[in-house]
């Protein structure tokens, strides 16, 4: 099954807008993070074999906003691998309250990308094998 994370991140006074709830963009910078530990989780490299600076670039982000965050509340972050292409592959993220509760969902779209070319590039195998069902 693909390697599917989750990040537990508490909601904190920076994080609430004069509405009382958490700000939208702290929703966007929690999926965020979420990628991020995915990310370090399975191991991507910075670099490939020949120091080349590799990284991704998001080409599609989609959210939806459900249900307010409150202050003190720890949330989790749960990214899900989707689709993977060639060049590109998607997560669904989904943030979750206390109470188990959806409160909001994005889905994301990347591209592997050489920096040292500025050009998309072939999904490395880091990625691509949690993206494969049964890689134990």
């Amino acid at each position: 099954m693909a390697m599917e994370t989750s990040l537990s991140i508490p909601v904190r006074e920076e994080d609430i807008d004069y509405l009382g709830h958490m700000n939208y963009t702290r929703y966007i910078h929690f999926f965020e993070l979420g990628i991020g530990d995915w990310y370090k989780k399975a191991g991507v490299p910075h670099t490939d074999s020949k120091g080349t600076v590799l990284g991704t670039v998001v080409v599609y982000f989609d959210i939806n906003y459900i249900k307010e965050a409150r202050l003190g509340e720890a949330l989790q972050v749960v990214t899900t691998p989707g689709h993977l292409g060639t060049k590109s592959f998607t997560f669904k993220q989904t943030i979750f309250n206390e109470k188990e509760e959806l409160i909001t969902e994005c889905n994301k779209k990347f591209v592997m990308f050489d920096t040292s070319i500025r050009k998309g590039i072939p999904v490395v195998e880091e990625i691509v094998k949690h993206f494969l069902e049964d890689n134990h």
